[in-house]
């Protein structure tokens, strides 16, 4: 562990703002955010307006909120050294504290939101690319502390299917929720997908569903109002939030807020039929009903509340399909990666029905043939860029890259996805190898970048031991979705401060 660790004698020492603000006690920060934090989810789940107002003004004048949402912005986001139109990245640790003075609300009325700067990214797989807004540092800042206060608020409201950018929840809890709904009964599905969910918001409906006390508001609509510059031309915001900021996947889920609430509506208990049922992930949802006309009612009952929000489904990504049986030439449904299908079995191979009776088929869930395309094309690309670097570097850029894909499926099916995965990549590293070695037998080759191991051969590793991991080292691991999942403020900070890492 001594060799490991950089000689102090070299080193600079660190200013006195570094020692600082290296010597703050974050840990008490985080407790006293979470304690204030806690109180405005229990104010709102009673239904007590007034006291969340005055608890989210104490918060965010608080000197430990500012200090976090500073350091988050500017340590611990990946995006800390993107640039918006004031040109400031990398912030020093003296500046830091500036800056926390500087985004206390009282300050607010003094201070005019710039606009944000567009940059454009590709679609993973596809030729069309997405716009991002990036604000500049001082707004991010804001819109984090800002964040803190609203969070809490709208997690005692937010609907129970609903997943996405959300703290304690993913892409796993909704595939689990999806296949605990269909498990026991072949269900039609409503797989849609809401166009340009974040461009085209109405924002005035979404300022009045926020429902806050004037200052907030104030804020969010300077936010919205900004505009965008991209490149030397400036362009007005009428409509949408920019796709990038901190505060907008939130303000995205509570315009997309009560969409189950919508399509459940005029369903009871004494009423014969069931009620259709919802899982959205982000701007993502399925709807789920074992009749189609009761799909086709809330598919219609959906488009008009979608459009007093100014939003619109996506005729390419929308469709309508059912579980087990084909219609309308498909079968099961593509959900944030993973294909869903139901499989006609022998009634021995199959579970029981909630009345005791072979259901004569079984839920699998596993990744897209997309998503694996996608992910050997990326892999394949990596590797044939990289023939001049040395195999060590070459798997120290591999390995995040497969371990990444391969946790995010190992709660589904995967055991033959990973298989083949593996054997697509052995011929990748063989076509590597032939390249940088045509002139060599290639027996002589394969000595040289493959080992032997005390329990696996042909492992592609460095005489070093440096070895490359493979998809099939990744175990398998049955997800269970806890029913009425908890929220990261009803409960004990120190569990969910370790499972939010």
């Amino acid at each position: 562990m001594k060799e490991r660790k950089a000689p102090s004698k070299g080193r600079p020492p660190l200013d006195v703002e570094s020692e600082t603000w290296n010597k703050l006690p974050w840990r008490k920060f985080e407790q006293h955010v979470y304690r204030i934090q806690k109180r405005i989810y229990r104010a709102s789940q009673r239904g007590e307006s007034r006291k969340v107002q005055k608890l989210q003004k104490l918060l965010m004048k608080s000197e430990a909120a500012r200090l976090l949402a500073v350091r988050r912005v500017t340590q611990d986001n990946q995006g800390k050294k993107t640039a918006g139109m004031d040109g400031v990245k990398s912030v020093k640790p003296k500046q830091r504290l500036e800056m926390a003075k500087v985004i206390h609300p009282a300050c607010w009325h003094r201070q005019r939101a710039k606009p944000v700067r567009r940059v454009w990214i590709p679609k993973p797989g596809k030729a069309e690319q997405r716009p991002l807004g990036i604000p500049t540092m001082m707004e991010r800042c804001k819109q984090a502390l800002v964040k803190m206060a609203l969070e809490p608020e709208w997690e005692a409201k937010f609907e129970a299917n609903s997943y996405g950018f959300r703290p304690g929840r993913g892409c796993q809890d909704a595939i689990a929720a999806i296949f605990l709904m269909i498990q026991k009964k072949p269900k039609y599905v409503l797989d849609a997908d809401i166009k340009g969910a974040f461009d085209y918001i109405n924002q005035k409906a979404l300022l009045e569903k926020l429902h806050t006390y004037p200052a907030m508001r104030q804020i969010i609509r300077s936010w919205l109002k900004a505009g965008v510059m991209d490149g030397k031309t400036f362009s007005p915001t009428e409509q949408g939030t920019p796709q990038g900021g901190v505060i907008s996947p939130l303000l995205m889920n509570i315009a997309l807020h009560g969409m189950e609430e919508v399509i459940t509506a005029g369903y009871s208990k004494s009423h014969q039929v069931e009620k259709p049922k919802l899982v959205r992930y982000a701007d993502d949802f399925a709807i789920f009903h074992s009749q189609l006309v009761e799909i086709e009612k809330a598919t219609e009952t959906m488009t008009q509340w979608l459009a007093q929000m100014g939003l619109t489904l996506s005729p390419k990504k929308t469709r309508l399909t059912h579980t087990l049986v084909p219609y309308q030439g498909e079968v099961g449904l593509n959900f944030l990666g993973v294909s869903i299908q139901q499989i006609p079995v022998g009634k021995t191979h199959t579970g029981k029905s909630a009345h005791g009776h072979p259901l004569g088929y079984k839920t699998i869930c596993q990744p897209s043939k997309e998503a694996v395309k996608r992910h050997i094309r990326e892999v394949g690309e990596l590797i044939r860029k990289r023939r001049s670097v040395s195999q060590e570097q070459l798997i120290r850029e591999l390995n995040p890259i497969i371990r990444g894909w391969s946790a995010y499926y190992r709660t589904v099916v995967s055991t033959r996805v990973f298989a083949h995965c593996d054997s697509i990549l052995w011929f990748q590293l063989m076509r590597w190898v032939k390249t940088r070695h045509h002139h060599e037998s290639i027996r002589r080759v394969v000595k040289k970048y493959w080992h032997q191991t005390e329990t696996r051969q042909w492992v592609f590793a460095t005489s070093e031991g440096k070895e490359l991991r493979l998809h099939q080292k990744m175990a398998i691991q049955q997800y269970v979705k806890v029913k009425g999942q908890a929220s990261p403020y009803d409960g004990n900070w120190f569990y969910w401060s370790q499972r939010l890492k």
